[in-house]
């Protein structure tokens, strides 16, 4: 696993409990690209979040991570099989599988080695999907605070491969055969402390707390506080999604 960049084991759970949830209808979109449905490959998985939306659509669906606290927070489903592994190196067998799905966690891969080990792993016209998040929405002015506290209070600790997630992927070198992608969204309702949560997960959040010493948190909801009196009131959330969805015809 050497070079792996780990952001995210120390907040394990909290990533498992406050992260948003991926739309089932996008996954079974995802799913349907794809010509058999033996076997797909979750990569980064995380705590397994498209891994337990992808098991109905495949026979099996093995989900990789290379932080194995991450893993210890999945949830297990019958056909998801959890390993620890570096998206560069999965241990697959050549030509077996028929999709693979990487959520919210290319931005963090060796480009150049993955897309290898995606070559290799991926049967003659199997697809690749990659996708994340745009900032959440919940209102122009709680997102005012969210883009301030995202660019200024915390910008300065985002890791080098963020720069792709604000970019919207279009920067991301991607050699397949491109395949469109329509207008996804994730949308959730929230409460105040699920919402503050969630900006916790960020990984320039979990640098600060290092570089500092001290919770750069509590800044962020002391500002949306007065604009979210009641902590137990929920508000619409939205994140829209973007990607790259390509095949290979290796």
């Amino acid at each position: 696993m050497s070079g792996f960049a780990d952001h995210f084991s120390r907040h394990a759970p909290e990533y498992a409990a406050f992260r948003p949830h991926y739309p089932p209808a996008l996954v079974a979109w995802i799913a349907s690209l794809a010509r058999d449905h033996a076997l797909a490959w979750d990569v980064g998985t995380g705590s397994g979040q498209a891994a337990r939306l992808l098991a109905p659509h495949f026979e099996r669906v093995i989900a990789t991570d290379a932080s194995a606290e991450q893993l210890a927070h999945a949830e297990a489903h019958t056909n998801v099989e959890y390993g620890c592994a570096p998206a560069e190196s999965s241990g697959l067998a050549s030509a077996s599988v028929d999709l693979v799905t990487v959520a919210a966690a290319i931005h963090w891969f060796d480009h150049p080695r993955f897309y290898a080990e995606v070559q290799r792993v991926l049967r003659p016209g199997g697809v690749i999907a990659v996708w994340s998040y745009d900032l959440v929405h919940v209102s122009p002015a709680i997102d005012a605070i969210t883009e301030w506290f995202y660019e200024e209070r915390v910008g300065r600790y985002w890791p080098a491969g963020r720069r792709h997630v604000e970019t919207r992927y279009r920067e991301l070198p991607f050699p397949f055969e491109e395949l469109p992608f329509g207008d996804w969204a994730i949308e959730a309702e929230l409460d105040r402390a699920a919402f503050v949560g969630y900006v916790g997960t960020w990984s320039a959040v979990g640098r600060a707390r290092q570089a500092e010493g001290r919770d750069p948190l509590p800044e962020f909801e002391a500002r949306v506080a007065p604009l979210w009196p009641d902590a137990k009131a929920t508000k619409p959330a939205r994140w829209p999604l973007f990607a790259r969805v390509g095949r290979w015809n290796g």
